[in-house]
């Protein structure tokens, strides 16, 4: 099943400056024992984000004892409050932050490449906007996709009655229409604290791994504004896609570097504790490729997202698709269906130290 994927992660961040800047680097590294999307033995094929209660691993936590629910707190009242103490005791340049980082429902490109097969899809039709009946350059929900966003909307109330659950406080969406409808959907309706309401920011480098398929193109800045009234865009945001070139793709190293620097950014200018992010398969994984993680592959995964190595010129260095096209042997395409991810990072920020 193709479904939102979220993934949710404690992360701490050191610095050895009181105020960020351009110069410094952020080392993330995941607090493990939280969730179940943490441990290598759990099965991504098999696993159950909702029946499992999004990964949370059913344990006790140190500051337990000053719990202010005592022992009518749920497991999630208690985890927030691990983390509240976490950072309450950390050095000054220490953070710890939950991330919830959910993939996409099914597009309507998902549902071609289903229909058309891989090889042929890679080959010529993901090139198209449509076929004439459906149209899949930057697509839109299927009905399936809009059904399987609405569930974890459903999800998402339960766990805010029942679980009591800290919500989201700020909430970041990539560009394409896919992401920006899955997190309308998802979050709309929700009972949350009026000082932390829905009101996405739209990020440029929470899109999906550049490639010559038109499905990577995002909208224009208007028609994102039209269909998504409320969303925020970041500073900066462009009107029309800067990025996206016919017949490119972006290499795996370049879309590393702007996943670092989007966390980076967000980790730097936000001070949430509850952070939202709407993305996916692909740039989810890049997200987390980094030290110290487990990666939670394959259908119905959750996973936690840690990355390195920034680069100045992110997006600099390009390469033709079509000369690698699986036709020819030798392209390709990594893809996840994921559901929800759930863990703890632990960041460091050193200010100053040279890219690596």
């Amino acid at each position: 099943m193709r479904a939102s994927t979220l993934l949710a992660g404690i992360l701490a961040a050191a610095s050895t400056a009181t105020a960020y800047t351009h110069t410094k680097h952020i080392n993330y590294t995941v607090v493990s024992g939280i969730f179940q999307q943490d441990d290598p033995a759990t099965n991504a094929s098999t696993f159950d984000f909702i029946a499992s209660n999004f990964g949370l691993i059913n344990r006790t936590y140190p500051s337990d004892s000053s719990c202010p629910d005592g022992k009518q707190s749920t497991q999630w009242q208690r985890l927030a409050h691990y983390i509240s103490t976490l950072n309450k005791k950390s050095p000054r340049n220490e953070r710890y932050t939950l991330f919830f980082m959910g993939r996409h429902g099914e597009g309507y490109h998902n549902a071609a490449e289903s229909y058309f097969g891989t090889p042929a899809w890679n080959c010529y039709w993901s090139e198209l906007d449509g076929n004439g009946t459906v149209t899949w350059a930057d697509a839109k929900l299927t009905e399936v996709g809009v059904q399987q966003a609405l569930r974890v909307n459903k999800f998402w109330a339960n766990l805010i009655k029942d679980g009591k659950i800290s919500p989201p406080e700020t909430y970041y969406t990539s560009p394409l229409y896919r992401c920006l409808d899955t997190a309308r959907l998802t979050f709309t309706g929700l009972d949350l604290p009026r000082k932390s309401p829905f009101v996405p920011v739209v990020k440029e480098f929470l899109r999906e791994g550049i490639s010559a398929h038109t499905c990577d193109r995002r909208s224009s800045k208007s028609s994102i504004r039209q269909n998504f009234p409320g969303f925020k865009f970041e500073k900066g945001f462009a009107e029309e896609d800067p990025y996206w070139t016919e017949l490119y793709a972006e290499p795996r190293d370049n879309q590393d570097a702007r996943s670092k620097a989007v966390v980076d950014d967000i980790f730097t200018n936000d001070d949430s504790t509850h952070i939202s992010i709407s993305s996916h398969s692909g740039e989810i994984a890049s997200l987390l490729r980094g030290k110290s993680l487990h990666s939670f592959y394959a259908l119905r995964g959750n996973r936690l997202m840690v990355s390195h190595s920034p680069r100045s010129s992110c997006l600099q260095s390009q390469h033709r698709c079509r000369d690698s096209c699986p036709c020819q042997g030798d392209y390709v395409e990594w893809r996840c269906a994921s559901d929800y991810d759930v863990a703890v990072y632990a960041a460091k920020d050193v200010c100053g130290a040279a890219d690596n």
